[in-house]
C-alpha cells in the first residue's frame, strides 16, 4: 500500500513499506510539524530549496540515515559540503531510481543558495505519479507538464504571499488535470493564513477534481 502522510507546511512522506521520499522536511521549529527529525526513516530526501522553511532538517535527517538528497547541483553541492550522500540533477532533467523516477520542475521562487534555482518534483513512485510543486507561482508551463505527465496528485502551495495563493492554485489545478489535489504552504505563520475548505469548493464547483485536505499528521492511501 502506497502512502502520502503530510507532515505540516510543505512536508510530505511517500512510502510503499520499502521505500520511502520525504519532501521538504522542515520540522525542527515548525509549529505544525506533524513528527520530529529524529523519527523520519527514509530513503530519499528531496528539498525544493534552501529556505530553512524547505530545507529545514534535510542534512540531519540524510547524515542520520545514510538517505540520498536529490535536488539541483547547487543543493547538493550545498548538502554534500555537510556530508550527505547527493545525487544532483536541474530543471527539465529526469532520472530513473529504484522506485520509479524524478523529473525536477520549475518552480518560480528564490533559491536560497547562491547562483542556485527552486524546483519542484514530479515523482513516479511504483507507477503512482505525485507532483510537489515547492515553492512557486503560477506559471503557464503547468499546462506543458500537465500534458507530460498524468499526475495522480498535485500538492500546491495556496498560502499567498510567498507563493501563488487559492485563486491562482485553482488555474494551476486546471492546467495540471491531476486526478487529485492536497493544498499545503498555509496556516503555518498568520501571513500565509488561508481557509482549504474554500479552495477545495472551488476547485471541486469550478472543474470536478477532488481536493483532499489533510491536518498534519494524517495519511492519504493513494489509489
Amino acid at each position: 500500500m502506497k502512502t502520502l502522510k503530510y507532515l505540516g507546511h510543505s512536508c510530505f512522506l511517500l512510502s510503499d513499506g520499502r521505500t520511502s521520499i520525504i519532501f521538504d522536511p522542515f520540522l525542527t521549529d515548525n509549529p505544525n510539524a506533524a513528527a520530529a527529525a529524529a523519527d523520519i526513516d527514509c530513503q530519499y530526501v528531496l528539498p525544493s530549496h534552501a529556505h530553512n522553511d524547505h530545507l529545514g532538517d534535510t542534512v540531519k535527517i540524510a547524515k542520520r540515515t545514510g538517505a540520498t538528497v536529490v535536488s539541483t547541483a547547487e543543493m547538493s553541492g550545498l548538502c554534500g559540503g555537510q556530508g550527505c550522500k547527493t545525487h544532483a540533477m536541474h530543471l527539465g532533467g529526469k532520472r530513473a531510481f529504484d522506485f520509479g523516477y524524478v523529473r525536477l520542475t520549475l518552480a518560480f521562487h528564490g533559491a536560497g543558495v547562491p547562483g542556485g534555482h527552486a524546483c519542484g518534483f514530479v515523482v513516479n513512485f511504483g507507477g503512482t505519479t505525485v507532483y510537489h510543486a515547492g515553492d512557486t507561482s503560477l506559471f503557464g508551463d503547468m499546462a506543458l507538464l500537465g500534458r507530460l505527465e498524468k499526475i495522480d496528485y498535485a500538492l500546491l502551495p495556496i498560502g499567498d504571499n510567498f507563493t501563488m495563493g487559492p485563486a491562482d492554485a485553482v488555474e494551476a489545478v486546471a492546467m495540471l488535470k491531476p486526478r487529485f489535489v492536497v493544498p499545503m504552504h498555509y496556516n503555518t505563520w498568520p501571513v500565509i493564513a488561508q481557509n482549504p475548505e474554500d479552495f477545495k469548493r472551488d476547485v471541486e464547483e469550478r472543474l470536478g477534481i477532488p481536493v483532499l485536505v489533510l491536518k498534519p499528521g494524517a495519511t492519504q492511501d493513494l489509489a
